[in-house]
C-alpha cells in the first residue's frame, strides 16, 4: 500500500518526499488542477519505463512533460508566435501544446515516444512548486492504469495503483476533472485540437485569432495522449445518449432529468443536477467509477450538450464507450 501524504496539512514534506521518490527513479502520484498525474523524472529513461510499467500504457503513446515555467519550457521545446500568445494566456492551466522539441533538450526519447515533438504543459498549484523544487521537467500521465478511468482523487489513485507505487500525494478532488486540452500549431498557422479537454475550445479561438481545426475522423497517427480509440473505459460497458434505463444498468444522467425506467437502475447518478457543464466535467471520472463499482454489467449514459466543457465529457464518454481490444 502507498503512503499517503496530505498536501495541505504537511506541504513543505510532501515536497521533499516527492523529490526525494522522484530523484531516486520512480513515479509519485501527484495531484493537478485537471487530474490526479503519475509524475517521473522525464529525463531520466529508467524512471520513465516505470511510469509505462506501472499503468501498463504502451509506449508508443508519448507522455505530457510538465514545466515549472515558461523559461523551463523554452529550453525544452520551440515556440511559433501563435504558441506563445496561448502559453501567456493560458499557463498556468489546463491546456497542452505540442512543440518541435528543442535540439540538446534532455527529455528522454521514451517520453516523447520517440517524436521529434513533445507536449508541454505548466500546470497550477503544487505540481508547479514540485517541479521548480526539483529543477527538472516531469513526465506525468493520468495515475491510472492505462486505458481506464482517470484519477481525480487520491483515494481513486490508491484503489488503482496503490500496489504499485511508493507515494500518493493527496491535494483533495482535482477541480477541473478532465485532463488538458491539446492543441498544435502547424507550420501554415493552423490550430488543431487534438483533445478537448478542461480548456473551452472557444477561449483558445478567441486568443489565437483563428478557428481550431477539429478532426474529421480519429487520426491512426498517435501525436499526443488520449488520442486512442478506447480510452478511459470502465470494467461495465458503456451505452451513450440514452433515453431510457434497462433493468440492471447504472444510470449517468445530466440536468436532474429522469430517465424512463431509472427505478430499476442498479444506481442513479446525477453528473449536475443544475445542468453546470464545469461541475459535470469535475465529476465524470468519479461517477464513472461509482457507476462501475455499482456491480452492473452497463453503464447508461444521457445526451451530454456537446458545447464549451461538453466537448471534452462527450470526447471521454467516447471512447469510454469504444470498442476495447
Amino acid at each position: 500500500m502507498a503512503r499517503q501524504i496530505h498536501i495541505e496539512q504537511q506541504p513543505e514534506e510532501a515536497l521533499d518526499e516527492a523529490v526525494r521518490v522522484i530523484e531516486a527513479g520512480f513515479p509519485v502520484a501527484i495531484p493537478t488542477e485537471t487530474v490526479y498525474g503519475l509524475a517521473a523524472d522525464a529525463t531520466n529513461p529508467a524512471a520513465i519505463t516505470r511510469i509505462y510499467e506501472t499503468k501498463g500504457r504502451p509506449q508508443f503513446n508519448p507522455l505530457i512533460c510538465h514545466m515549472a515555467n515558461m523559461a523551463m519550457a523554452e529550453q525544452h521545446a520551440i515556440f511559433d508566435p501563435i504558441s506563445r500568445k496561448l502559453a501567456d494566456a493560458f499557463w498556468p492551466g489546463p491546456l497542452t501544446l505540442i512543440l518541435p522539441l528543442r535540439q540538446g533538450s534532455p527529455i528522454h526519447s521514451l517520453a516523447t515516444a520517440g517524436l521529434d515533438t513533445v507536449g508541454i504543459r505548466i500546470p497550477k498549484g503544487f505540481a508547479g512548486a514540485l517541479i521548480e523544487r526539483l529543477g527538472r521537467p516531469l513526465a506525468a500521465p493520468s495515475a491510472n492504469s492505462s486505458g481506464k478511468i482517470s484519477s481525480t482523487s487520491a483515494a481513486h489513485v490508491e484503489a488503482d495503483l496503490g500496489q504499485k507505487i511508493e507515494l500518493i500525494l493527496d491535494g483533495g478532488p482535482a477541480p477541473v476533472g478532465v485532463e488538458s486540452t491539446i492543441i498544435k500549431v502547424e507550420s501554415d498557422g493552423s490550430v488543431r485540437l487534438l483533445r478537448p479537454g478542461g480548456l473551452v475550445a472557444d477561449e483558445i479561438e478567441r486568443v489565437a485569432g483563428v478557428e481550431i481545426v477539429r478532426p474529421a475522423t480519429a487520426s491512426a497517427a498517435i501525436e499526443a495522449p488520449g488520442m486512442l480509440a478506447s480510452h478511459y473505459a470502465p470494467g461495465a460497458a458503456v451505452r451513450l445518449n440514452a433515453t431510457s434505463v434497462h433493468k440492471g444498468e447504472a444510470l449517468i444522467r445530466f440536468g436532474g432529468k429522469p430517465l424512463t425506467g431509472e427505478a430499476d437502475a442498479v444506481a442513479v447518478l446525477d453528473l449536475s443536477p443544475s445542468g453546470d457543464l464545469a461541475e459535470a466535467a469535475a465529476n465524470l471520472f468519479d461517477h464513472l467509477k461509482r457507476a462501475d463499482a455499482s456491480g452492473a454489467t452497463t453503464i447508461a449514459v444521457a445526451s451530454i450538450p456537446n458545447r464549451g466543457l461538453g466537448e471534452a465529457i462527450n470526447d471521454r464518454l467516447e471512447r469510454a464507450a469504444a470498442p476495447r481490444s
